[in-house]
């Protein structure tokens, strides 16, 4: 039996016209392969409707496994996140004007969840295929680790893997930045189908990672 995959990447924000953890989880729309079937979702990058569209789509469609894609813009690989943390502390306003400041995501939650996908064994696949990759021990404090942590703290209790990954800057949105790093979008699709095949078919978690903080 199939199982599901639940990608899911943000609309635009602050001002953009593009984000690429969309341009990226929208190509995989209806991959199939002979272990899994691929369903994406774009969500709002708004506090509280980002996780209520989330979790509604979880409960609907039933995953397997779901992974959340946002954008990093300043990171120059593909960095999969190890932890959640309850809290949301934006530095810039949301989509719908909202700017929570140290506000709990869940009052009924723990301090963090980990995520429950083979990080390392995703970040060592993505390098064996020449891409950019490493661990990541923050995803920030914006609507990423709000739906992060969303995710994790729905999913508790279920078999659901769950996890994060932050994409960077495709290189039209850098050609804006002087000096930002950036990442082409073919490679970013890459990455994520390294992590979707990692997450389904299972990874050494052992896997050596050198260098993989952020």
């Amino acid at each position: 039996m199939k199982k599901t995959v639940l990608l899911t990447g943000f609309e635009p924000f602050n001002g953009a016209t593009i984000n690429p953890a969309w341009e990226a989880v929208r190509a995989l729309k209806g991959w199939v392969d002979g272990d899994f079937l691929v369903e994406v979702l774009q969500l709002p990058c708004v506090f509280g409707q980002a996780n209520r569209v989330l979790c509604g789509a979880v409960d609907e469609i039933k995953p397997d496994v779901v992974i959340c894609v946002g954008q990093a813009g300043g990171r120059a690989d593909l960095t999969v996140e190890r932890v959640a943390i309850n809290v949301d502390d934006a530095p810039i306003v949301d989509n719908d004007g909202q700017q929570p400041v140290d506000a709990a995501i869940a009052l009924d939650g723990p301090a963090a969840y980990f995520a429950s996908l083979p990080v390392k064994a995703i970040v060592g696949a993505m390098r064996e295929r020449g891409l950019k990759a490493s661990v990541s021990q923050t995803a920030g404090t914006f609507v990423c680790n709000h739906v992060f942590y969303g995710l994790m703290h729905h999913v508790q209790g279920r078999e659901v893997s769950g996890g994060f990954i932050h994409v960077p800057y495709l290189p039209e949105q850098a050609a804006a930045i002087d000096g930002a790093p950036s990442m082409g979008l073919s490679e970013i699709v890459e990455g994520l189908k390294v992590a979707v095949e990692v997450a389904v078919r299972g990874g050494a978690e052992h896997i050596e990672v050198e260098g993989a903080t952020h």
